[in-house]
């Protein structure tokens, strides 16, 4: 292999963990730029899982550390829904290492077309939490009652398994439960997928195979992307951001059935 071929998928790499690092705090589904980018060089799904799934970790926080002022007063709702993001996560990684690699290229086309519906779906799905926000008033459980700890729970088992859309999930859950703002929820939100990431990171780590150069670029580019997600991110059209995810998506789609 070339010194030119490898620069050139190093700096693809780099580049779609610092895009994926701005989507994830901004709005979610980074896993649909760097995932098939892997899969675009020859990694195989499940190591292409492991590998961005650990070097997304460190952009996961620093989006939610970019989110720092959004947290505040916000303590004992993120101990309560982490929890549930933790076990989730924790069940997520166990069932991928433990199914056959068959069922992951199997079942990854199904999440993606999912993850896709749901970004797709997002304004609508935000004007309806709205709506729900503004017949309920300000009366609301802190931590959202024990639904809203299940669905967490249920997306963090999405999570540790695949990852995709799991943050626009959790800003539908949260923003049905809750009444505050949305970059106040945003900011729950990352903290939330990065221990999703983080429980699931830790299990890859002691139990499976990783492509730390792979793991490493896509760390290094979502440390800076969750940086510039957290102060101008938020300023892109959504419209621009769910083009870019749908057609990436549908290429992650085309290559894993070919």
């Amino acid at each position: 292999m070339s010194a030119a071929h490898d620069l050139a998928e190093y700096t693809a790499i780099f580049g779609a963990g610092m895009a994926a690092g701005v989507m994830n705090t901004v709005v979610g589904s980074g896993t649909l730029l760097t995932f098939p980018t892997l899969l675009a060089f020859g990694y195989s799904p499940v190591l292409a899982n492991v590998s961005n799934t650990i070097g997304l970790v460190p952009g996961s926080f620093s989006g939610a550390y970019g989110y720092r002022a959004e947290l505040t007063g916000q303590r004992r709702r993120i101990l309560i829904l982490g929890s549930a993001s933790v076990l989730g996560g924790v069940l997520g990684a166990v069932l991928l290492l433990h199914l056959p690699a068959s069922a992951f290229q199997s079942i990854v086309p199904v999440l993606i077309a999912l993850a896709l519906v749901l970004v797709i779906v997002q304004p609508r799905v935000g004007a309806w939490a709205a709506r729900r926000r503004a017949e309920r008033g300000t009366a609301h459980r802190e931590a959202g009652g024990p639904l809203l700890w299940a669905g967490v729970f249920a997306t963090g088992v999405y999570g540790g398994y695949f990852g995709a859309a799991q943050g626009v999930l959790l800003l539908a859950l949260l923003g049905i439960a809750f009444t505050d703002s949305l970059q106040r929820v945003n900011g729950v939100k990352n903290i939330l997928a990065g221990l999703v990431n983080g429980v699931a990171a830790v299990l890859f780590i002691a139990l499976s195979h990783v492509s730390w150069s792979a793991a490493g670029l896509i760390a290094a580019g979502s440390i800076i992307g969750g940086q510039i997600g957290a102060k101008v991110g938020r300023k892109l059209p959504p419209t621009v951001l769910r083009g870019v995810i749908v057609c990436v998506g549908i290429a992650a789609i085309v290559k894993l059935l070919a």
